[in-house]
């Protein structure tokens, strides 16, 4: 076999050219992302209830779904929180589910659910990992000077029926989503006083408006040859044809609908702002397929959004800019691991040469490395794999690796041509003497890498491509050594045969008798082996560093969030995000070195986004200079704890997992019966939390930790109502109608289907000094105040419930120091937060407190790792 390799060496030549082609032209077609693909394994579910309280939430619809979904098969956690008009669920699943099917088995366990309350919203499923995140960020603005004078709240419909829809035709891209502003709404103002005139009542308004918008159809019908369908028309198709909805007939006179309210087609009640750079803007963001390639995604969507803002956004007084992207991190990332396999490359050669004194064999050992790269491409893609910063880095691992087999062959061959074998001969010699041990190496090397691939956790998610990419860089050194090396060799090898190391000198004689030393008496052996033997154990035992779940991945972007006190509502929230956003925006024209020098205490930034809800306060912001982002992380910190009663919480965006410091968070899951009791419990532990670490980041969930949220109770006079002749439904929707509006019915205008919604004449601005006066149309012609009807009670709540595994949940996310491991935190949060507690009485024996989060999975990695080296040490 290696007389033919070495005889035919044109063929060899020309074989390895076909295949580094070959591998040229896989490594172009392998997709480029930031990360590999994890596995999806949470399904969410969101249910949307407009103007429902959280209590209302929980009871009518989270703990019907949770009844119903515990079922599913193979369910390891659920995590569903109600807040404020929503419902969210979170299933988890353990590694390895079959997502299809999973998905059909959660579909029908919400199919048994028997109903939901009026104005329910479907819920949407959705399956999805975090390597799937969004990766472009666009904002959508009005024109220089906003020509137009625009109002962005309501252009939220807009941007989606005519830019999102095409966004998402650019290949690669499977959702945009948009947020800010508010979608579409058709407003009903009645007058209360009107009412009161024609002896009507809002309920009867409601009846109306839903009997009279629909469409019947009534089958069909035939008349000679042909056949008809057959529809009954109701439905409304314009503003005006609302107007003339009949609301009440007496005789021959009709109350119409325009008679008694105001009609308009409006918008909902703001929840959210989103400004960038200090301007107001609709959002847009970018998910990808799994398996696209980003770079490509972004050199398709760029002129794709340029023609949308010639065709579609110009001409409206609107365009739209890229704002950030992962692609530019990607590719920067990508070029620096390009930039050091090359520096690998040339510091293996030159160590090389330094060893084998010339440099047409040393030429010989380094043609591997660009063959053995292509085919760790090459490997990339038989396994489905993509290229990311974690492939390429196992890319550049196997550099050094690669020679190793080059480095046996070329010596083996080179003792066989100094004993006196001519080049020929002596390449084949020197080939088929060391050939099994190659073989024996690579196959021992890569048995200890393959069993990562099998590692179901996200570490092995994460880093089986670093496997992948290793293993197929190494089997393809070995057939470069004993094929490619040997047919090369015997054209080069020639002049003088003396060997390089005749000469004992210096450090090589000395190394020698140490060896001879070693080997030349049993006892020497055993005691050198014993004394390896308890080094290593040492090192083990006293220099093991403390164990991290995985690196953080940081990238130069803060995420920093602000929650206030339970109760605060938008306008002041929006009044203390203006604050904030005036305080920084003028960093966004500073340069880096005005920073450096010490002239300003902020430093430049690249954007500044931020998001203001009645719940919170968010910024999303970069510096220009990558190495200021602790510094701005500081300066957000600082700026946020100027408000007192807030909480705060700033971290740096990670490439591996969520921007909450997700591979370093120890999560208390306290759960109780009580939300005072668990409460009580999570400030306790937050407050130990910060006694013991220095300077933690320590977030909860949900983001206050008291009963303070303002909440009314209407508590019904039953006998009143009954001798008013009021159904307690009816009551309730109109005390919603006059007060913040109630849902009525559906209105399609074209083809989009907008909420109608019924309010007083007031609109959506009662205040709560009026509730008592509300006026109330009975079915007895009387018109009485609510007070009348009903007790008003002011009490406090909580404005979001978080449950897991069906138990009213606090979940206190801890990320220790940067300086302290998650493991050694993970020990002091054990040791001084919960067993200090549960000693100390703090925690009711009711109550339980449960750690999850990075330490378990770190501690579920460490398990199949210590499997999986035990059958690694066996191997070898």
């Amino acid at each position: 076999m290696f007389e033919a390799m070495v005889k035919h060496g044109i063929l060899i030549a020309v074989g390895t050219l076909i295949v580094i082609v070959l591998g040229i032209v896989a490594a172009l077609k392998i997709p480029v992302q930031m990360i590999p693909d994890l596995e999806v394994r949470t399904i969410s579910i969101r249910t949307n209830w407009p103007g429902a309280t959280p209590q209302d939430v929980e009871k009518e619809i989270l703990i019907e779904q949770e009844e119903h979904l515990r079922s599913v098969r193979g369910l390891q956690r659920f995590v569903s929180s109600a807040s404020f008009g929503r419902a969210q669920v979170e299933l988890e699943f353990p590694f390895g589910i079959n997502l299809n099917d999973t998905l059909i088995e959660v579909i029908n366990a919400l199919s048994r659910v028997p109903s939901y309350p009026h104005n329910v919203d479907e819920p949407r499923i959705y399956a999805t990992s975090f390597s799937a995140n969004s990766f472009m960020y666009f904002r959508v603005m009005p024109l220089q000077g906003n020509p137009r004078n625009l109002d962005m709240i309501p252009m939220q419909d807009f941007i989606r029926d005519h830019v999102a829809v095409r966004m998402e035709t650019v290949p690669g891209v499977s959702e945009i989503s948009v947020y800010g502003g508010a979608e579409r709404q058709i407003q009903i103002l009645v007058d209360p006083a009107r009412l009161a005139e024609r002896n009507l009542t809002v309920a009867q308004v409601r009846h109306a408006i839903q009997q009279r918008n629909r469409d019947v159809s009534g089958g069909e019908i035939e008349s000679g040859k042909r056949r008809y369908l057959l529809r009954t028309i109701g439905r409304v198709r314009d503003v005006e044809d609302l107007k003339e909805v009949i609301v009440d007939h007496q005789g021959d006179a009709l109350t119409r609908l325009g008679e008694i309210a105001e009609i308009r087609l409006g918008h909902f009640e703001i929840t959210r702002y989103s400004y960038t750079d200090g301007n107001p803007v609709i959002g847009m963001s970018v998910r990808r397929q799994a398996g696209s390639n980003v770079i490509d995604i972004k050199r398709a969507m760029m002129p794709e959004v340029e023609a949308i803002n010639e065709e579609v956004l110009r001409p409206a007084g609107m365009q739209m800019f890229l704002v950030a992207d992962d692609v530019g991190y990607v590719e920067a990332s990508i070029h620096n691991v390009w930039t050091n396999l090359l520096i690998g490359a040339v510091l293996a050669s030159t160590v090389m040469f330094l060893f084998l004194r010339t440099g047409r064999v040393t030429l010989i050992g380094v043609m591997g490395i660009p063959i053995c790269t292509i085919a760790a491409f090459m490997g990339l893609i038989l396994a489905g794999s993509t290229i990311n910063v974690i492939s390429l880095a196992g890319v550049a691992f196997a550099i050094g690796m690669t020679l190793d087999n080059s480095i046996v062959v070329l010596e083996s061959i080179e003792l066989s041509w100094r004993k006196g074998l001519d080049r020929w001969q002596a390449a084949v010699d020197g080939a088929r003497k060391v050939w099994p041990a190659v073989l024996a190496s690579t196959l021992t090397t890569v048995l200890v890498f393959v069993p990562i691939v099998f590692i179901a956790e996200e570490a092995g998610q994460l880093y089986s491509d670093v496997a992948i990419a290793i293993s197929a860089s190494i089997i393809a050194s070995m057939l470069v050594a004993i094929e490619v090396i040997p047919a090369a060799a015997a054209h080069v090898f020639s002049g003088s045969r003396e060997r390089r190391s005749a000469n004992r000198v210096g450090w090589k004689e000395f190394m020698i008798k140490r060896v001879e030393w070693i080997v030349g008496a049993r006892m020497h052996q055993l005691g050198v082996i014993a004394v390896v033997i308890g080094i290593c154990g040492a090192i083990i035992v006293y220099l093991t560093p403390p164990a991290e779940y995985l690196p953080e991945g940081e990238e130069p972007k803060l995420f920093a969030s602000m929650s206030p006190p339970t109760g605060y509502n938008l306008e002041t929230m929006t009044r203390i995000g203006h604050e904030v956003q005036a305080y920084f925006i003028p960093f966004l024209e500073h340069n880096p070195n005005q920073f450096d020098r010490g002239e300003t205490k902020v430093p430049a930034m690249a954007y500044f986004n931020l998001s203001i809800q009645a719940t919170r306060l968010r910024i999303i912001a970069q510096p220009k200079d990558p190495k200021h982002i602790k510094p701005l992380m500081d300066a957000v910190d600082r700026k946020y704890q100027r408000y007192v009663g807030m909480r705060s919480f700033v971290s740096r965006g990670s490439i591996i997992t969520s921007n909450s410091g997700g591979t370093r968070s120890i999560n208390l899951d306290i759960l109780g019966p009580s939300l005072q009791t668990i409460y009580a419990v999570a400030t306790r532990a937050e407050s130990r939390a910060k006694e013991i670490f220095e300077k933690p980041r320590v977030r909860s969930q949900p983001a206050s930790l008291t009963l303070s949220q303002p909440l009314i109770e209407i508590r019904p006079n039953w006998e009143r109502l009954a001798q008013s002749g009021i159904s307690n439904a009816d009551m309730g929707f109109t005390i919603a109608a006059l007060t913040d509006g109630a849902f009525v019915d559906e209105f399609f205008l074209e083809d989009d289907k907008i909420d109608i919604y019924l309010y007083s004449s007031a609109g959506n601005n009662a205040s709560l000094e009026s509730l008592d006066s509300l006026p109330v149309y009975t079915p007895t012609n009387a018109v009485v105040p609510l007070a009348s009807l009903a007790r008003i009670v002011e009490s406090v709540d909580t404005s979001n419930i978080r449950r897991v595994d069906g138990k009213r949940t606090v979940t206190l996310n801890i990320i220790p120091p940067d300086n302290i491991a998650l493991e050694t935190g993970l020990e002091i949060v054990k040791r001084d937060v919960v067993t200090y507690l549960q000693d100390s009485g703090a925690v009711p024996s009711n109550v339980k407190i449960i750690i999850s989060g990075a330490s378990d999975q770190l501690q579920a990695t460490r398990e199949s790792l210590a499997a999986n080296y035990l059958v690694a040490l066996v191997i070898r």
